[in-house]
């Protein structure tokens, strides 16, 4: 059942289109609403790509560069148009619902994680990762060290296919031994704010090739001396 919230209206379109016979994609469009806020967003396969951007009063084509985007010329101010649309029907849904009980659901999943393998030194990309919540949207705050931290982005609220939402939040990093990151999500559902950490443990790689090597050599004189005794006992 799509989940409803008296402050937020969802106007979803949905298509699928049947490209051979065995392969479907699924092609959606969501348009949000509230009295502050706003939400376009383009989906195909659960991948994003394309959604308006109102605070910086822009369109936005998130994937990455050797993928062509879907351009359609005027997209940008038809969902600014569709807006006012929204919060017109917003109006109506808030009068017959007001007497619904709010529905509020916590995050059901918070995990944290690097998008490259960590390497010491060199840039990486940090992934939070919060889903199953219900109102849109959450907070998340980032920390290195216990200290927040600058240099990070949040995507727009996404649906899952149960009427719950689902935000990604990325932090530029170089990975630095000793270090500790976290990210803290806040939702109006939750009585304390959920916390996932973070912490740059390399020392396998700095350390593993001379260790290994080190207990090669000591085996290795360990068996020689083993071998020396008894031969001198068995002439014995």
């Amino acid at each position: 059942m799509m989940k409803m919230k008296l402050w937020v209206l969802l106007l979803v379109l949905s298509s699928v289109l049947c490209v051979s016979a065995d392969a479907l994609h699924g092609d959606n469009q969501i348009n949000g609403c509230s009295d502050t806020d706003g939400e376009a967003v383009m989906i195909f396969d659960d991948e994003a790509v394309w959604y308006a951007d109102f605070n910086k009063q822009e369109e936005i084509y998130p994937l990455p560069p050797f993928v062509d985007p879907i351009i359609s010329p005027g997209q940008y101010e038809q969902a600014v148009a569709d807006q006012q649309v929204c919060r017109q029907n917003l109006k109506v849904t808030r009068q017959a619902m007001k007497d619904v009980p709010k529905e509020l659901d916590p995050p059901s999943s918070l995990i944290i994680y690097t998008v490259l393998n960590v390497e010491l030194g060199v840039p990486n990309i940090l992934i939070c990762h919060v889903t199953g919540f219900y109102p849109a949207p959450v907070n998340v705050t980032w920390t290195k060290n216990e200290q927040v931290t600058e240099g990070t982005s949040t995507s727009v609220p996404f649906p899952n296919k149960d009427g719950s939402f689902k935000q990604t939040s990325r932090l530029n990093f170089i990975p630095k031994q000793g270090d500790v990151y976290s990210c803290t999500v806040e939702h109006v559902a939750l009585t304390q704010p959920m916390t996932k950490f973070y912490a740059v443990e390399n020392s396998d790689l700095i350390l593993g090739p001379a260790m290994f090597c080190g207990v090669g050599l000591t085996v290795g004189v360990l068996g020689v001396a083993a071998g020396i005794f008894l031969l001198i006992r068995a002439t014995k």
